[in-house]
């Protein structure tokens, strides 16, 4: 297996503007169902979120301009998955959103990973379907969400392309992606939500695992998204919806011993269907482990 450091040791993230066609759906040139997005509210959430990565957190920060020809290309946690010095480009569901990797490779490309295609419709990996936000990395293995968006093929790329680590698949219902109910909220800790449909799958990870994860559950489904970081300044970090999103999961949060917590807004991306990690991709670019 891979000599594994504990999850959460980052140095870089790569994120992409919000367009003027935010909100609008990939390929259609329409608002996205009956939702109602503010755009400018959108730019702004989304520079304090860049803010606290770089200001607060300390990361490199790597910012993709925004592409109006590609409007859900904000959400750029769905066209890579990326462990150790290696990135899969993904291929997302829709055929409108697979031109958003050109941009994300080449940033993969001068940051020296070693980057693995997918490849087309005829290849290896033909009908295979993967998206970001449905891949979940504990440090210690994978699951990945079959939604939707992802499909059994795109796991088995995954596997294959990860096989230092333990690759497990488990089922999400609707147009949720795994992700939008759990996420790490440190080295040992998952974050999941209360309702019927999380406690569930995170029942089948733990049959599926070999390893003893912490649990801390939150009231709300918006809320178990967060980004967990430990610094170069080796302290831990946690953006999490602020209080005026989520109000009964401030307090869960606060039980994380000594944490320095971020609160991060995120409502206008959430109307879309996106959590905070759909904003960025995360790297270490370091090997000396601190």
């Amino acid at each position: 297996m891979a000599n594994m450091c504990p999850y959460g040791r980052f140095t870089h993230a790569v994120v992409r503007g919000i367009p003027e066609t935010f909100g609008k759906t990939a390929g259609e040139g329409r608002e996205n169902g009956e939702v109602t997005v503010d755009q400018a509210k959108a730019q702004r959430q989304f520079g304090c979120l860049t803010g606290a990565l770089r200001q607060k957190v300390g990361l490199q920060l790597i910012e993709i301009p925004p592409d109006p020809e590609l409007p859900e290309s904000w959400r750029i946690e769905d066209v890579a998955v990326i462990q150790g010095d290696t990135a899969l480009i993904t291929r997302p569901f829709k055929q409108q959103r697979r031109s958003e990797v050109n941009a994300v490779r080449r940033v993969m490309s001068e940051l020296n990973l070693t980057v693995v295609e997918m490849g087309d419709e005829q290849g290896d990996s033909g009908g295979a379907t993967l998206e970001g936000s449905d891949v979940f990395f504990t440090g210690r293995e994978f699951f990945v969400g079959i939604s939707s968006h992802t499909n059994r093929r795109g796991a088995e790329v995954l596997a294959d392309t990860f096989r230092d680590f333990a690759v497990s698949t488990v089922p999400v219902c609707g147009g949720a992606r795994l992700k939008s109910f759990c996420s790490m909220g440190g080295p040992d800790t998952i974050i999941i939500s209360n309702d019927d449909g999380a406690k569930k799958t995170l029942r089948m990870m733990e049959q599926l695992t070999d390893h003893h994860y912490d649990v801390l559950t939150v009231p709300e489904e918006s809320a178990a998204n967060c980004i967990y970081v430990k610094g170069p300044s080796k302290r831990d970090f946690l953006l999490h919806r602020p209080a005026e999103e989520c109000p009964d999961s401030v307090s869960a949060f606060q039980k994380l011993p000594d944490y320095t917590l971020l609160p991060t807004a995120c409502s206008e991306a959430s109307k879309l269907g996106a959590s905070l990690s759909s904003l960025c991709l995360l790297i270490n670019r370091k090997h000396a482990y601190f």
